[in-house]
This record gives C-alpha cells, sequence and structure tokens, in this order.
C-alpha cells in the first residue's frame, strides 16, 4: 500500500472525522435539548412527498443560481462564517413563518449551502470550471453522514459515492460538453433526483425541529446554522478526500480511509 506523507495522513484523518460524525438529527437534538423523534409527530401526514419535489425543486435551483456564477479563485480560507450568517438569517425567517415558508426558505438556504460548497471545494484548490468538481458539489447534499433513517449498509461515504457513481459519471460528461445551461437535460434531472431522496432526510429532521412549539425565528436561525454547518462539515471532508485521490488514487485513499477506524484527529492540525 503506497504511503501518505504525514500531513496528509492526518488530512484523510481529519476528512474522516466530519465525515463519520453524527448525523443531522443529533445535533438538533443536542441543541434544542428536544429528541427529533418527537418532532416527526408534528409534521402533516403527506409531508414526505412535500420534502421530495420541495428538495428536488431547491437543488435545480441552486445549480443554476450558485454554481454559474462563482468565480475562479485559488485560497485555503472560504467564507464559511459569511455563508452560516445568510443561512441563519434565512432560518429565522423561515422559522417565523413556519411550515408554509418551505418552498422559499428551501429553494434560498440550499443555493446559500450550494455556494458554501463550492466555496470549500475552491479552497481545497480543485478547479470550478472542472465539470466533475461542479458534480461533486452537489454530490455533497448526499453525504448527510450517519443517521437513524439510512440503511445502515449504504451510510459509509465510499458506499455512498459508489451508489451514485453511474449517476455522476453520466452528469460530468454530460456538463463537460454542454455546460450547465439546460437544466432539464436527462443526465442533471437523474443526478439532481438521486441526490435530493438523501438530501431529503435532513430537510425533514430540519423541518421538523423547525415545527417545534416555542422555537419561532430564533429557533429557525439556530436549527439552519446548524443545517449548513453540518453540510459545510461534509463539503471539506469529500474535498479533501478528492484532492488526495488526486495524488494517491481512488483505492489508496478508499483503504487507508477504512483502515483508521477507531483513530481520533487531534483538532488543530488542519492545514
Amino acid at each position: 500500500m503506497t504511503e501518505l506523507s504525514p500531513q496528509d495522513l492526518d488530512d484523510l484523518l481529519y476528512a474522516r472525522t466530519l465525515l463519520e460524525n453524527p448525523g443531522l438529527a443529533v445535533k438538533i437534538t443536542n441543541a434544542v435539548g428536544t429528541p427529533i423523534e418527537k418532532a416527526f409527530d408534528l409534521l402533516p401526514r403527506n409531508w414526505t412527498d412535500v420534502v421530495h419535489r420541495s428538495t428536488q425543486r431547491a437543488l435545480e435551483i441552486a445549480v443554476n443560481s450558485a454554481l454559474l456564477t462563482l468565480r475562479r479563485k485559488n485560497t485555503r480560507q472560504a467564507a464559511n462564517t459569511l455563508h452560516k450568517f445568510m443561512a441563519a438569517g434565512l432560518g429565522a425567517a423561515g422559522g417565523f413563518w413556519g411550515l408554509p415558508a418551505l418552498s422559499v426558505e428551501l429553494p434560498a438556504s440550499t443555493t446559500v449551502m450550494l455556494r458554501s460548497i463550492a466555496d470549500i471545494a475552491r479552497s481545497e484548490l480543485h478547479d470550478l470550471e472542472d465539470a466533475a468538481v461542479k458534480v461533486a458539489c452537489l454530490e455533497v447534499f448526499a453525504l448527510g453522514g450517519p443517521s437513524e433513517a439510512d440503511d445502515g449498509a449504504e451510510t459509509g461515504y465510499f458506499a455512498v459515492r459508489a451508489g451514485l457513481a453511474k449517476t455522476i459519471n453520466d452528469a460530468v460528461q454530460y456538463i463537460a460538453a454542454k455546460g450547465l445551461s439546460e437544466k432539464s437535460a436527462p443526465a442533471l434531472v437523474r443526478v439532481i433526483s438521486q441526490i435530493s431522496s438523501r438530501f431529503g432526510l435532513q430537510v425533514t429532521e430540519k423541518m421538523a425541529a423547525q415545527s417545534l412549539p416555542l422555537l419561532g425565528a430564533v429557533g429557525g436561525a439556530v436549527i439552519n446554522s446548524l443545517f449548513i454547518d453540518h453540510f459545510q462539515n461534509m463539503a471539506r471532508g469529500h474535498f479533501i478526500i478528492l484532492r488526495l485521490e488526486k495524488i494517491y488514487g481512488r483505492q489508496t485513499i478508499e483503504e487507508i480511509y477504512k483502515s483508521l477506524k477507531g483513530e481520533e484527529y487531534q483538532t488543530g492540525n488542519y492545514q
């Protein structure tokens, strides 16, 4: 097995720590002090269908309003805090107006998150003009982290990527050939649909929490901050790994990633 440099091995351990952390539901429960399962009981019976339609539409809007407007800038500093403030503001509005605001708040929040994800990709020295990087930004929304709602066999980082591989490759080839201007192209519709089915799990958890009595605008801001922070972590881990795969190859990185089980990252070593 190829050996990684000490810094690259530390980076990989950091990425694994981010990607294997508890899912969004656990983070929300810890923040609001109420088990997320209680919040699910407050959602309407047809909420699954509403979330599916809303998440797919939100991703379609985000692709065309976020990825197309970013410009290349080589820097290791991502504007995470700015994007968190923006997401918190949108969450406050959503929390004030409640569940009916989903159709407006979710696309706006998803667009902010996709811009933040792309900014993180850029900070890891990926080229945002590369079709594979554009699709990898979308792929982050499928990387929700461990969740009780997931099938345990499908929650591993590399397992999720393997399940998306063909759809992702088709979308990359399409974007490389024709760009992102035709959002209704079958290749893009398929990748958005497949990703939205997993992203919808986190959206359901977010909206369930926002439906808790007495949370209101402040609670909405807190939950949206957790929401974007969660996906910023997924993005950082994802793009560290993609950066290392360019150097060492995917098989090597996957084997070492899996061998790191049980090891803990020492905070402060990431560069």
